[in-house]
């Protein structure tokens, strides 16, 4: 099957050679390659061939697309999500509004155990609907790859059904799909005052479990002063380790928690949330094969301190933006929304917002070889947008969706 987009107004993201399967840094993380007046071939799902319309070579293509006008660039990579969850936090948005801190709800059984008092009284089958349904919001807003995490089961039983619906997802859409477990998320009520008993309990009984039914590929922990310790997590990493889980963390949202070095020591895929970042976590940062990836969103919907991604790209960071999806702390997978945030909050430019979305986003699950940038052999995940003359105006006409076409594996989705 060959399809050929054509005249291209502008054909985004463009890499060969080891620029394609490495996250990009720094200074040139403001450098988007792009082709003006182009055509883009795809074969079998993959992308095949592209150039200038001034030499469009001789094809018999299945299909043809006109784009004239149209921007056309890799799908959002977003990293770091809790797409399957059994209902909204609203009670909790209005207690917020009202002066309750994010901590006091959680102390009190609100936030994550309140979710996962709802998950547990909510069917399988019950939760993969509701969570296809959110999948494919974020497909028709030009999400092409996606990490979804468990977390609101914080027991075997519940913690297996979440991430046996991610498995579901992953079967039945043809995006990539990322597995993550992350029982480390919070403290049941029954283990409030016995916390070392809960750690044993995921270490002895959940991780060898959910790692011999291989329903995730990686383990992360919510490190955060009243969650769980440095020594706690260096635990459940070890653990996850053993049994084949690859680290992430949730390091720094509420504070200097010293969830970066721990990352960092365990050769985290990548730390996230990041609100929080010093000299110290910079330059534990900077050497490291591990992705620090800021979750605007987040930071918005809490009224939490902006992560500090401008000082992170000018010490010679590759930043990775994600949505962190879920009922309490962020209900939008909106990635073209980050952008605005990233633009007007973090002082990101769009160039940069767009690379943090698609290659580092890729690098942040280790997809860099299948997605995130145009590139001859990687998967054909890509947004036609809406006609508009710069990537400006992904960021600058937010609460609109810029999305025309997404394709999956060259095939239309949306």
């Amino acid at each position: 099957m060959l399809t050929r987009l054509v005249n291209i107004h502008k054909l985004l993201q463009i890499r060969e050679g080891s620029e394609a399967y490495s996250p990009v840094k720094g200074a040139a993380m403001a450098h988007l390659p792009c082709i003006d007046n182009a055509w883009l071939c795809l074969k079998d799902g993959k992308i095949d061939s592209y150039g200038s319309m001034d030499a469009l070579p001789e094809l018999n293509p299945d299909t043809t697309i006109d784009t004239s006008g149209r921007l056309v660039l890799p799908a959002w990579n977003d990293s770091h999500t809790h797409l399957v969850f059994a209902g909204t936090r609203e009670n909790e948005f209005v207690d917020r509004i009202k002066g309750l801190s994010y901590q006091e709800i959680a102390a009190r059984g609100g936030g994550i155990l309140n979710s996962a008092q709802k998950l547990k009284n909510t069917s399988e089958d019950a939760l993969y609907a509701s969570a296809a349904q959110r999948l494919e919001s974020l497909i028709a807003t030009g999400t092409g790859a996606i990490e979804i995490k468990s977390g609101y089961g914080l027991d075997v039983d519940n913690e297996l059904k979440m991430l046996r619906v991610i498995k579901r997802l992953q079967e039945n859409y043809s995006l990539p799909v990322c597995a993550t477990l992350l029982a480390a998320h919070a403290y049941p009520m029954e283990y409030k005052e016995n916390k070392p008993a809960y750690i044993r309990y995921l270490i002895n009984e959940l991780i060898p479990e959910a790692a011999h039914q291989k329903l995730a590929t990686y383990i992360d922990v919510f490190c955060e002063d009243g969650f769980f310790s440095v020594a706690d997590t260096q635990m459940l990493l070890e653990a996850g380790i053993k049994y084949g889980l690859k680290p992430k963390i949730h390091a720094n949202q509420l504070g200097y928690s010293g969830g970066v070095q721990v990352g960092v020591q365990y050769n985290a895929i990548s730390v996230d949330h990041l609100e929080h970042v010093g000299q110290a976590e910079i330059d534990a940062l900077l050497p490291s094969n591990t992705v620090p990836t800021v979750l605007p969103a987040a930071a918005f919907f809490l009224a939490l301190p902006y992560q500090p991604a401008r000082k992170m790209i000018d010490a010679g960071m590759p930043v990775c933006i994600a949505s962190d999806y879920n009922p309490g702390s962020c209900p939008t997978g909106n990635i073209p929304f980050l952008h605005t945030i990233a633009c007007t909050q973090l002082k990101m430019t769009p160039e940069e917002a767009i690379n943090a979305t698609t290659l580092n986003g890729a690098a942040a699950m280790e997809l860099l070889q299948e997605t995130g940038s145009i590139t001859v052999g990687k998967r054909a995940n890509l947004i036609i947008t809406k006609p508009m003359p710069s990537v400006a105006l992904i960021p600058y006409q937010f609460g609109q969706n810029i999305v025309e076409k997404v394709l999956i594996n060259g095939k239309a989705v949306w």
